[in-house]
């Protein structure tokens, strides 16, 4: 630097720049012309691939939206061992990329399909283990001997959904860093803690780093699936996959490495794994792990016990795919040459007579959103056009012979019915009507602004098949915002099936035949009020006495599901919440004192609100929660 400084110190003499003695460093550098900038480093990126297929589309499709310079990037990439197509798809990719990349190291092998002991293609008997290491060890010395900068090991069912993912880490210039990825559940690829026999221990700091409790840079036990080395550090040489080679290390520096901690302390006697092993090469040369959170990174898919099919993993692909939906509003589409590959999920209704969305003309990025949620899925569903309440008035009301409840006002905020609630019940109304209309035995309704837990399909099935096993049933709930102090006792005969008490929000729920009838006959458009105040009065469990009192009829047969399938895709506060019920014109547009003014939040979809308490004459008061981890 010093040497650059003096050069540019003459050049700006030759030249007459007004450049005085002794300016700084930085005086200097603005003599650089801005289009002859510093040549980005150098990776290698290593790829191992065994029986992958399935996740290789959606996998080189994000790869490939990396903003790193390709021509910075070298391809270290191996398979074997598959009884899949993993290497067609691979060979197909490359067929199309390789000239982009600086250079590309291929090995392919077709001609096995399991390592020796190997009860399945899940199972990781020595044999395995010793295969992997081998390969990465080999990349490793490969990576230096190209004179590599980094080297990033990146697992082939890691989807990298940023695209600033390779120039984030880099720019860290840190010897070892991982960016965290999420999963279907709290797995993730980095540990906080570490056994006394090297394997996995959760800790409070796990919980919050993963939670994004906290954000930031993190020194952890443990990296993998995603870790860039910074080959440049001194410390790499100290880095190994290798049992023996680390237990050679050792004896050399057991003295020096017996400081650095308890697992430090003694010759590793622990299991030949890959990732414990290279961990522990960096823990006890005192070359510090990071895992950074400060991007949505991407995603991975949990490793599988040997006696696990690939139907798991699938269904953990679409659980992972349908997260991005909901995390992101939208998925990387397949390149056209690789979409062949892409798993197909067949569409279906569940066993269902039919499956319905209701979703506003006017909202129709919600409706692409959640039809691209069904095809990942694999359900068969109608699109509902909502009536909106933007296009209600008051004489087209009167047309339509609505008569409200008398006395209603909103529990929380003392304020009538909105258009958008009006609308909103109109909605499920009209699809009440279709099934009684076309004798549908059972059906699905859904909102368009839910979120699907982890195996949504597999879970509705099981909890509609328990439902048919009783006598009868009108109604399950899938999503719902429950009363906190409410009891409500299991089902008998079934593991996963409540007796539903006091509930807010209709995401989706399950209505027969015979319940659609008893809605309808009730006659609800004559005293009408919200419907997620009216579906609890039909099933006799609101507060409201002197509500539940107009109607006589209260024998709703409801249920719900535990734990549930859905829940709302937003709540108040947060980015991109939009509420077209709660956030529209009141019903009268009389000023009043009690009224809470309609652009204001509203607690139907607040998430924190703990307790409050709803109160009305003729009742006392009642506690709802609206936190989402108690749903």
């Amino acid at each position: 630097m010093i040497k650059a400084a003096y050069i540019l110190l003459l050049f700006g003499i030759f030249y007459q720049v007004n450049l005085n003695f002794g300016d700084s460093l930085e005086d200097v550098k603005q003599l650089l012309p801005n289009d002859l900038f510093e040549i980005p480093s150098s990776i290698m990126v290593v790829i191992l691939v065994r029986n992958k297929a399935h996740v290789l589309p959606i996998f080189l499709t994000y790869f490939e939206q990396l903003d790193y310079p390709k021509e910075r990037i070298a391809l270290w990439i191996r398979s074997d061992h598959n009884f899949d197509n993993s290497i067609e798809i691979l060979e197909a990719w490359l067929q199309v990329v390789q000239s982009e990349y600086h250079s590309v190291n291929v090995e392919f092998d077709n001609t096995k399909h399991q390592h020796e002991n190997e009860s399945s293609s899940f199972d990781w008997p020595r044999t395995r283990f010793e295969h992997v290491i081998k390969l990465k060890e080999e990349a490793l010395k490969y990576a230096l001997k190209i004179w590599a900068d980094y080297i990033f090991y990146l697992d082939a069912d890691v989807l990298l959904t940023s695209p600033a993912t390779l120039r984030n880490l880099v720019n860290l210039k840190l010897p070892l860093v991982a960016p965290m990825l999420l999963s279907e559940s709290l797995y993730s690829n980095f540990w906080c803690g570490m056994s006394s026999t090297y394997y996995y221990i959760r800790t409070d700091d796990y919980i919050k780093i993963y939670n994004v409790k906290e954000e930031g840079i993190f020194k952890v036990m443990m990296i993998h699936s995603a870790v860039l080395v910074d080959l440049n550090y001194r410390g790499a040489q100290y880095l190994t996959f290798d049992r023996e080679q680390f237990r050679r290390q050792q004896k050399i520096d057991l003295h020096w490495s017996s400081t650095l901690g308890p697992l430090c302390r003694r010759p590793y006697e622990g299991p030949l794994d890959d990732i414990i092993v290279f961990a522990m090469s960096a823990n006890c040369s005192k070359i510090p792990l990071f895992v950074t959170n400060e991007l949505p990174f991407g995603y991975i898919l949990q490793p599988l016990d040997s006696s696990d099919s690939l139907s798991q993993d699938l269904k953990q692909l679409i659980n992972i795919k349908t997260n991005i939906i909901h995390d992101f509003e939208e998925i990387k589409e397949v390149d056209d040459y690789l979409k062949k590959y892409e798993p197909r999920v067949e569409k279906d209704t569940m066993s269902l007579d039919h499956i319905y969305l209701i979703n506003l003309e006017r909202r129709p990025e919600r409706r692409k959103k959640m039809l691209k949620l069904f095809e990942i899925l694999g359900l068969e569903v109608e699109y509902f056009p909502a009536i909106d309440g933007k296009k209600l008035d008051h004489n087209k009301i009167q047309e339509m012979n609505i008569k409200f409840m008398p006395g209603y006002e909103d529990p929380y905020h003392h304020r009538p019915m909105t258009m958008g609630e009006i609308g909103c019940f109109l909605s499920h109304y009209y699809i009440w009507q279709n099934i009684v209309e076309k004798k549908l035995d059972e059906v699905l309704i859904l909102e368009d602004d839910i979120r699907f837990e982890p195996y949504f399909k597999e879970n509705a099935e099981k909890i509609i098949t328990q439902a048919r096993s009783l006598k009868e049933y009108d109604l399950i709930y899938f999503g719902r915002k429950r009363l906190k102090d409410e009891s409500e006792p299991p089902v008998k005969g079934t593991d996963n099936l409540l007796h539903v008490g006091y509930s807010y929000w209709t995401l989706g729920y399950v209505l027969t035949l015979k319940g659609a009838k008893k809605l309808i006959d009730a006659q609800p458009l004559q005293n009408l009020l919200p419907v997620d105040e009216f579906l609890p009065i039909m099933f006799d469990r609101h507060p409201v006495k002197n509500w539940s009192s107009v109607y006589p009829k209260r024998d709703l047969i409801a249920y719900s599901s535990t734990p549930l399938l859905l829940y709302p895709s937003h709540y108040t506060g947060d980015v991109g919440y939009i509420s077209d019920t709660e956030d529209s014109v009141l019903l009268s547009n009389e000023p009043s004192s009690n009224y809470t003014q309609f652009n204001q939040a509203q607690l139907k979809s607040d998430r924190e609100l703990d307790f409050m308490q709803i109160k009305h004459e003729s009742t006392q008061s009642h506690v709802k929660s609206s936190s989402k981890d108690e749903l």
